[in-house]
This record gives C-alpha cells, sequence and structure tokens, in this order.
C-alpha cells in the first residue's frame, strides 16, 4: 500500500495515527522479507499479513476523514460574527436592527450554539447604531452566510398617528472566522487603542480599560471589542475580526473580477444587496433573491428561521441544474 504520510504526519489530529500506521508497513515488511527467505512460511503468514492490511486500511480511513473534516470546517467554519447595522429610517431604522439581532439569537439558542456579544452601540430609543456577536456552532457559517445583505421592514409604527406605512432598512454581514488565512498582516499597518468600556455600572467598567479598538490603515477598517472583562480577550476578539474583515475584502475583490461566477450564486455575499423584506401589515416575509414569501411573521422574528434558510441552501446546491429557477435568473 503506497501512502504519502507527510501531510497526515504534519497535522496534529493525524500524527499519531501516521505513526501507528508507519509500524504496521514495517511490520507488514517484516513478515514478507522473512516469508521470502523461508518458502515454506508463505502460507503462514497470509492470514497475518491480511489483518495488518486491514489495519492499515482502517486508519488510513480514519486519516482520511480527520482531514476531509478539517477542510469543510476551512470552508465553513464552525465560528462566526454577526454585524447589524442600522440602515435608513432614523430611529426606526435602529429598532429594527435590534429585532433582527434578537432574531438571529433566538435561532441560535435554538440550534444549541453559542451567542456571545463583541460590541454593541446603542440608539436613543434602544434600538442599534451597530452592534456585533460571536457566534459558534457546528454548522454556524454554512447555515447563516446567506443573511449577508440589507434586510427591509415594512410597518406602522406606533408614534405614526395617521397611519402611514414607514419602510426601515438594517444591513447584517456574517463573517466567518477561518484558522487559516491566506495572507499575511503587517503590524505597522494597524493601530490599537485602549479605553474604558462604556455602559451602565459594574466595577470593571468606566474604572479598567479593557475595550479594545484596532484600526488597519491601508482599508480605514475600524473594529471594536467592548464585552470581554479582560484587555488580552477583547484584542484576540477584534483582531479575529479583523483578519475576518480583510479576508472578505480579499474575496470579494477576487469574485469581481469574475462576475460570471458571481451570477451562480444564491448573493453576491454583499453587504448593500438588498436580500429580504419583512412586511408586518400582510403578515409575510419575501427573499428576493429566490423569489419565496413565508408567513406568520412573528414567528420568524422570534427565530423560526429553519425554512428560510432551507430553502436558501437548496436553492444554492440547485444552482447548477438547469432547469432550475434560480439558475436561470
Amino acid at each position: 500500500m503506497s501512502v504519502d504520510l507527510a501531510t497526515y504526519k504534519q497535522n496534529p489530529k493525524t500524527a499519531f495515527l501516521a505513526e501507528t500506521f508507519e509500524k504496521l508497513l514495517k511490520e507488514e515488511a517484516e513478515i514478507v522479507a522473512m516469508a521470502e527467505k523461508d518458502s515454506g512460511m508463505a502460507d503462514l503468514v497470509q492470514d497475518e499479513i491480511a489483518s495488518l492490511k486491514t489495519q492499515q486500511g482502517a486508519i488510513l480511513s480514519q486519516m482520511k476523514e480527520i482531514l476531509a473534516s478539517e477542510e469543510k470546517e476551512e470552508e465553513f467554519p464552525n465560528e462566526v460574527i454577526l454585524e447589524v447595522r442600522a440602515g435608513a429610517g432614523g430611529d426606526e431604522a435602529s429598532l429594527f436592527a435590534a429585532k433582527l439581532a434578537e432574531m438571529y439569537k433566538r435561532y441560535v439558542e435554538a440550534k444549541g450554539w453559542l451567542w456571545k456579544p463583541v460590541d454593541e452601540s446603542k440608539s436613543d430609543v434602544g434600538g442599534y447604531k451597530e452592534a456585533s456577536f460571536e457566534i459558534k456552532g457546528v454548522g454556524a457559517y454554512e447555515m447563516l452566510r446567506f443573511e449577508t445583505g440589507v434586510h427591509r421592514i415594512q410597518r406602522v409604527p406606533e408614534t405614526e398617528k395617521s397611519g402611514r406605512v414607514h419602510t426601515s432598512t438594517a444591513s447584517i454581514a456574517i463573517l466567518p472566522i477561518r484558522k487559516k488565512v491566506k495572507f499575511e498582516l503587517n503590524p505597522a499597518d494597524i493601530d490599537i487603542e485602549f479605553s474604558r468600556a462604556g455602559g451602565k455600572g459594574g466595577q470593571n467598567v468606566n474604572k479598567v480599560e479593557t475595550a479594545v479598538r484596532i484600526v488597519h490603515r491601508p482599508t480605514g477598517i475600524d473594529v471594536r471589542s467592548t464585552a470581554q472583562r479582560s484587555q488580552l480577550k477583547n484584542k484576540e476578539t477584534a483582531m479575529s475580526i479583523l483578519m475576518a474583515k480583510l479576508q472578505a475584502l480579499k474575496e470579494q475583490e477576487e469574485a469581481q473580477k469574475y462576475d460570471s461566477n458571481r451570477k451562480q450564486q444564491i448573493g453576491s455575499g454583499d453587504r448593500s444587496e438588498k436580500i429580504r423584506t419583512y412586511n408586518i401589515l400582510q403578515d409575510r416575509v419575501t427573499d428576493h433573491r429566490i423569489k419565496k414569501s413565508w408567513h406568520s411573521i412573528e414567528l420568524i422574528f422570534g427565530g423560526n428561521l429553519g425554512d428560510i434558510i432551507e430553502s436558501l441552501l437548496e436553492a444554492d446546491r440547485n444552482l447548477g441544474n438547469p432547469d432550475n429557477d434560480v439558475a436561470k435568473s
């Protein structure tokens, strides 16, 4: 059995298995050599050789599965940052941004994933100007990757006396946190600032400079992390988000070189792309990319996103099918 063990030896998850595999190969070679010297032993060692080959095959399959799992996790990481930002619509937009954040939080918690605030900037009415959250769970990016874009809500605000329908927007960005990045970050290109965390009360707040802000000068990308209790953890989180944003920027620039490929995607991954409308009066949510609607809007805002997300994933799987309507659009 000819196997290139170098890759398996370099991976900490398969290194021990690779060493075991190598020992089995050596043991097999010794038995074969012994049988060649004594032809009378050839028949006696056949069962032992067969057993060794079975063990080798099992270990090889295990190593391949580990590497395949890692490759999938690299493509679809189990950790993402969800960013929400109020768009057009003033206070109503900030309230909508908070409503979207709550919707995703409930979906994440129902999946048994981890939801943790990273940074929150609230409006005077209690909504979000912008906020970011860390999500960890198996399948997090794979399930949420098509949520990036502009979300629009149509409703009559409680403060609207004439009953006129208002339209507000908020944008969502899903940033995968990858273990491997395809570029090197020059430390000279970033500025790091420390400040006291904002918010109400608490012994740590306003006494220790735990909040971290990192600015990447070449791109102007500005990242903050304030939710952790320690400066070090906030710095690590902010740096992870910065790397994710730079990676996303690089991927977007590369994708723009291949417009035909972008047309074969559910969404461009662009935060400015309008993807979905939530119409309160008509009790309807419409995803414009796949031209499909769902009712029971309050259940959806309560985190019941499964049908919407599955429809997007199914449409993505069917893109290669010439009979698929999404592929034609």
